[in-house]
């Protein structure tokens, strides 16, 4: 074997492939759309408040979407999937716009977010053991909202059977400071939307930014 030979079967398996995440199985893997929808011609953001009996992060803010299944072909099919049944629209209402910026969290989380348009009328129907309400914000409220930005800190502790024989001898045995990540908070009247949420908010308004080219009345 040479050289030759291993740069040849490198290229035939890595030639057009999309990178990916080789450690994704230690995440949290969700999918979610932020919806566009038009509010009495008014281009507007729709939210969801998550219901008060689920045991994960009941009554947060949060965009409709939700956990990557073994079925789910793509995270693009889990996040429309999760969206259809969240909020009682039909699939044919949603029209997906484009991928934005995936998302890795400090505390093992690992989004897809996916741009997409509803045309369906409001009020929608929203399955009631998972959406508490729906509500929207208007488009032109986020271009001109500043988040408050507070910052979160995670450290990490080694576990018992941890091999500190393999390490330096000074490598610290107590939990150690890992990193410090911002957290942001958008306020629309009594709705707080922050966290994961808020971050993906955030990549959105940029993007819509960028497309607008500066112009952002809408």
């Amino acid at each position: 074997m040479n050289s030759d030979t291993i740069r040849k079967a490198l290229v035939s398996v890595l030639h057009g492939q999309a990178g990916k995440f080789a450690n994704a199985e230690d995440y949290l893997q969700s999918a979610v759309t932020v919806p566009l929808i038009d509010v009495d011609g008014e281009p507007s953001v729709l939210f969801e408040v998550r219901s008060g009996k689920l045991n994960r992060q009941p009554g947060e803010i949060c965009f409709p979407g939700g956990r990557i299944e073994a079925h789910d072909t793509s995270p693009l099919q889990a996040a429309l999937r999760e969206t259809v049944e969240e909020l009682g629209v039909k699939r044919e209402k949603i029209q997906v716009l484009g991928t934005l910026d995936f998302l890795v969290s400090p505390i093992g989380v690992l989004i897809y977010p996916y741009a997409v348009h509803i045309s369906a009328a409001l009020p929608l129907a929203p399955n009631a053991d998972e959406v508490a309400e729906v509500f929207t914000v208007p488009l032109d409220f986020l271009f001109a909202a500043k988040p408050r930005i507070a910052s979160m800190e995670m450290a990490t502790k080694p576990l018992a059977g941890f091999p500190f024989d393999l390490l330096p001898p000074d490598y610290p045995q107590g939990y150690r400071r890992r990193a410090k990540y911002p957290l942001l908070f958008y306020q629309y009247k009594h709705y707080v939307i922050w966290g994961l949420t808020a971050r993906v908010l955030a990549n959105f308004i940029e993007v819509c930014r960028q497309g607008l080219g500066g112009d952002y009345s809408v």
